[in-house]
């Protein structure tokens, strides 16, 4: 198994996409402020021994359980419940101080308290910030004062006493009100606008019950060793098997929480109840009800708790009390009844398009495969079912399609894929090879495996460049490194993530004798992987064989800028045969590349405004002086009308703005309402993915019949399958 952040990120949106868990009490069910006091369950305790043992003693890297790893683990936890250092006091930190060296001893005896005090005192500090920053909505604010607030205060100290912690939040709140008023909003407007914005704060960090403390403590414990070690909550374990096979159970439904109601955000295409047409987006869910039992009361409600309640096993009935949106909170109510089946996520399977592009021998069809992930549908594929998914039998398919369209030159596309499954990578490699090892696997115990492409043929023997960036990781780099290691092909794009290691799933259920209760999965780094040359793709990533532009700064993105991150090394390299040599086509392609950066007004553009948003990336405040924020918001303005620079390039840009706020436990950024990207904006053109055709088709012209970038093999039947 790999996993990463994108894929981790993934999980966080399914998880509002109805899947079924078993097991939640009724005091559970309950609405969020009902719970007065968080407590360690036996449950978690028993939880608390089975994970200790297998990050103490399996990990790859295995780390004693002492005084040293509790500092780090203490660390690891405040900085996870507090990342912008805008709840805690120094007083807390140093009343807490006694834990430092202390947690080891706790987790050993499965005494896990300190973890809950620390969130109790937390709890009580956002109460207070909360309350203190709703009563500054009833100041006024004088943006002709020449002062600056620190958005980004994770490298400061803590704050001292109370009032210099209200400072930092007068300061955060004008910075709040200052952006909603050059958006134009009124008064009365922006004062109810951040009051529900604070107020969901609250709400949040008040709903988090003792599973939530205990996955975000026993997180910080496993990230103390190793930062792609984690424990997943029987919830996040269910959601992650549902983003590898890409479907799920239930009606197929988007939902957000707004304030006391859960809304539907979005109907996914092709789902129950999308076919059935009657729920919106807009649609507030006041009421669930299974079959024809009654209906439950859902409104106060924790988002999950609903969520749980709408999923279910295909061919079962839920109905559902609705408000539309058309009526609003006036009503009346209304009842739909949907029968819960298979939901396709789309979104997320490969993709492709053609690009068209001007050369000297006319115009080439390239055609580009969109990877956002490395899926399988694991089950599907043990039982040996003929139509399971998987993210190789989809490539191929395109790759099918794509040949009928007469492309000469295939794009793969990986930026912003951050892994998946290991198998997929091994598979996806050997459409674009014949036979022979993909990457080597190194165990704690030095003992070296192969996995290996034993199919023979290609299902594409053709010209061929991989797109990757800094957040392409994991599987991504093992598919870009065997690429680039049997010359099969071009890498283009910057260097990738550099996450070498391997992750392996320990259900723990499998340890209990009661069926009714689950535990989770520890997610544990159990191996690493290295290139077939020998190099390992940990810390280090892919350098890319043409450098594209990029906004990524290597010290603050990627395997490098994490705590304990572990070392790159090397081994020897596997027996292999290179395909071709494809240096002597480098130097000239790379020319013709850095001469369109200054010619093509498209590359000049995204070129001028990585480097804005590096500039931006590096601020940690931003002026609350009125004018001076309005003349840097009409300089953007005038950019983007000048150009389309904001196109949607693969890249994720750090919005370094005068409304980034901090996101911890609380799960705020507290970003502008009036910030997203327009509907204008993501259909513009993909400027590098534009550049990378024109790449490729440049090393078609500059073969010349050299048969460097195609390969005499034949393709494989269009039938056949990995």
């Amino acid at each position: 198994m790999v996993m990463n952040t994108k894929i981790l990120h993934l999980i966080a949106a399914l998880a509002l996409l109805f899947p079924a868990v078993a097991g939640a009490t009724d005091a559970e069910k309950q609405p969020a402020e009902a719970v007065k006091s968080l407590t360690p369950t036996t449950e978690q305790r028993f939880t608390t021994r089975l994970a200790s043992r297998f990050l103490t003693s399996y990990h790859y890297q295995s780390e004693e359980l002492d005084d040293a790893l509790s500092e780090r683990i203490f660390t690891q936890y405040l900085d996870l419940l507090d990342p912008n250092r805008m709840y805690f006091l120094a007083s807390d930190i140093e009343q807490l101080d006694r834990y430092r060296h202390r947690l080891d001893e706790a987790l050993r005896a499965a005494e896990i308290e300190p973890a809950f005090e620390i969130f109790s005192i937390y709890r009580e500090r956002v109460d207070q910030r909360i309350a203190h920053a709703r009563a500054q909505l009833e100041s006024e604010f004088d943006f002709t004062v020449e002062e600056d607030y620190q958005f980004d205060r994770s490298e400061s100290p803590w704050a001292e006493t109370t009032e210099e912690l209200d400072e930092i939040w007068r300061k955060r709140v004008k910075n709040d009100w200052l952006g909603l008023k050059l958006a134009e909003r009124e008064v009365d407007d922006i004062r109810e606008t951040l009051d529900g914005r604070y107020g969901n704060i609250h709400k949040r960090v008040s709903d988090f019950n003792s599973d939530d403390v205990f996955q975000f403590f026993m997180n910080a414990y496993a990230s103390a060793i190793e930062p792609h070690s984690s424990y997943m909550s029987p919830r996040l374990a269910e959601n992650f098997e549902i983003s590898m096979k890409l479907s799920l159970d239930g009606i197929g439904a988007l939902l957000s929480s707004q304030n006391e109601y859960v809304e539907v955000a979005d109907v996914v295409p092709g789902g129950p109840a999308d076919l059935d047409g009657r729920l919106q987006a807009g649609d507030r869910i006041v009421g669930v009800a299974q079959g024809e039992d009654e209906f439950v009361d859902v409104v106060g409600w924790r988002l999950d708790d609903v969520v749980d309640l709408i999923r279910g096993e295909r061919e079962t009935l839920v109905r559902l009390e609705i408000l539309p949106a058309e009526t609003g909170m006036k009503g009346p109510s209304e009842i739909i009844d949907i029968v819960r089946n298979e939901v396709k996520l789309e979104e997320q399977a490969a993709q492709a398009s053609v690009e068209e592009v001007e050369t000297g021998d006319g115009v080439k069809k390239i055609g580009v495969i969109d990877v956002p992930v490395f899926y399988v549908d694991f089950r599907g594929r043990a039982r040996n079912e003929p139509n399971y998914r998987s993210s190789t039998r989809d490539v191929r398919r395109l790759i099918n399609e794509l040949r009928a369209d007469g492309v000469e030159g295939i794009v793969i596309d990986l930026r912003g894929n951050g892994g998946g499954a290991l198998v997929e990578a091994t598979t996806m490699t050997g459409l674009f090879i014949d036979t022979g090892p993909v990457v080597q696997v190194r165990d704690a115990n030095g003992r070296v495996s192969i996995e290996t492409d034993r199919e023979p043929g290609m299902a594409w023997d053709g010209p061929l460049a991989v797109l990757v960036n800094r957040s392409s990781a994991s599987a991504s780099e093992i598919f870009a490194a065997a690429i680039q290691d049997y010359g099969r092909g071009i890498i283009l794009g910057e260097p990738t993530f550099g996450k070498g290691t391997v992750q392996n799933l320990f259900n723990l259920d499998n340890y209990l004798t009661d069926d009714e209760k689950k535990l989770g999965q520890i997610k544990l780094t159990m191996a690493k992987f290295f290139r077939i040359d020998g190099g390992s793709t940990q810390l280090r990533g892919v350098t890319p064989d043409i450098t594209l532009p990029s906004f990524g700064d290597p010290e603050k993105y990627g395997e490098a800028a994490l705590d304990y991150a572990m070392d790159w090394s090397s081994i020897e390299e596997t027996d292999y045969q290179r395909i071709a040599d494809l240096s002597p086509l480098l130097p000239q392609a790379r020319e013709q590349h850095l001469a369109r950066r200054e010619s093509n007004e498209e590359l000049k553009e995204l070129i001028d405004d990585f480097e804005r948003f590096r500039e931006l990336d590096r601020r940690t405040s931003v002026s609350l002086l009125e004018s001076e924020r309005v003349r840097e918001r009409e300089e953007a303005e005038a950019r983007r009308a000048s150009s389309f620079a904001h196109a949607e390039t693969g890249e994720i840009p750090p919005e370094a703005d005068a409304e980034a706020g901090d996101a911890g436990a609380d799960g705020n950024t507290d970003g502008d309402p009036e910030g997203d990207a327009t509907q204008e904006d993501e259909e513009e053109a993909d400027v590098l993915r534009t550049e990378a055709a024109r790449i490729l088709a440049d090393l078609i012209e500059l073969d010349q019949g050299q048969h460097r970038l195609v390969q005499v093999q034949h393709p494989i039947s269009p039938g056949s399958l990995n």
